[in-house]
C-alpha cells in the first residue's frame, strides 16, 4: 500500500500515485486516472483501465493503481496560469530535441519516474499547435510501451491518421478537463500516426507505462 506525492507539476498542480489501497478518499474535486489492469470502483460505477474522470468528495476503491491530480480547477484566469507555466517550464524542443517540436509553443514540466511509470505535463500555447504527427517514442523504443494523455486545463483533441499526413485523418477524439483519450496502441504496442492538437491553449498530462524490464531514456539536462 502506498500514496506517493509527486512534485513534478508543482506549484501549479498536486499529483499523487495511489497504489494497492483498500479505499481512498477524494476531498474536493480531482481528476482520477485508473492505470491498473482492473476497474476502479466509484460508488456503483467504475473507471475502466486507462480511463479518467473528475471526481468530487467521494470514496473510491479498492484502488489497484491510480493517478490523482488536484488543483486543475483552482485558476480563474487560464491566461495568467499559462504565463506562469511558460516562465517555469522549458520548451519541449529544448528538452527532447525532436525536430518536429522545433519552433512549437509547447512547454514541458520535469518528468517523474516511478519504476515503470513516467509522468510529465505539457502546456500547449498556440492554436493550432502543430506539434507533428508521430508513431514512435524515442525515449522508449522497447515494444509494449503504453502512453495516454489526460486533459488538465483547456480543451484539446487527439488525432489519428493513416499516414504521416493530416489529410489522412480518420479519428479525432475531443478532450476536456478530466478526459483521457482511448488507448491507441495495439496488442504488440504499435501506434498509428497521431498527434495532440489544441482547441484552446491547454495543459495535459502524458502518462507512460513501460513493459517489464524496460527503462526510460534520460532527457538531456536543462
Amino acid at each position: 500500500m502506498s500514496i506517493d506525492n509527486l512534485d513534478f507539476a508543482e506549484p501549479f498542480f498536486a499529483v499523487l500515485q495511489v497504489r494497492d489501497e483498500r479505499a481512498y478518499r477524494i476531498d474536493g474535486a480531482a481528476i482520477v486516472l485508473n492505470i491498473s489492469e482492473q476497474p476502479l470502483p466509484v460508488q456503483a460505477q467504475a473507471l475502466a483501465p486507462m480511463q479518467s474522470t473528475i471526481l468530487v468528495d467521494v470514496d473510491i476503491g479498492p484502488v489497484g493503481r491510480a493517478v490523482v491530480i488536484q488543483g486543475f480547477d483552482a485558476y480563474e484566469d487560464d491566461a495568467a496560469l499559462f504565463s506562469e507555466v511558460k516562465a517555469a517550464w522549458p520548451l519541449a524542443f529544448d528538452v527532447r530535441g525532436e525536430e518536429r517540436l522545433r519552433g512549437v509553443s509547447h512547454y514541458m514540466s520535469p518528468k517523474a519516474r516511478l519504476g515503470d511509470l513516467g509522468l510529465s505535463m505539457y502546456h500547449s500555447g498556440s492554436v493550432p499547435l502543430n506539434v507533428g504527427l508521430h508513431r514512435d517514442h524515442p525515449f522508449c523504443p522497447v515494444p509494449g510501451f503504453k502512453e495516454v494523455h489526460t486533459q488538465i486545463v483547456g480543451v484539446g483533441k487527439m488525432q489519428q491518421c493513416r499516414e504521416n499526413d493530416i489529410a489522412t485523418l480518420y479519428l479525432e477524439e475531443p478532450m476536456a478537463p478530466g478526459a483521457t483519450h482511448r488507448p491507441m496502441y495495439d496488442a504488440a504496442g504499435n501506434y498509428p500516426w497521431h498527434q495532440y492538437e489544441t482547441i484552446t491553449p491547454s495543459i495535459f498530462l502524458a502518462v507512460e507505462l513501460l513493459p517489464a524490464g524496460a527503462s526510460f531514456h534520460e532527457e538531456p539536462d536543462r
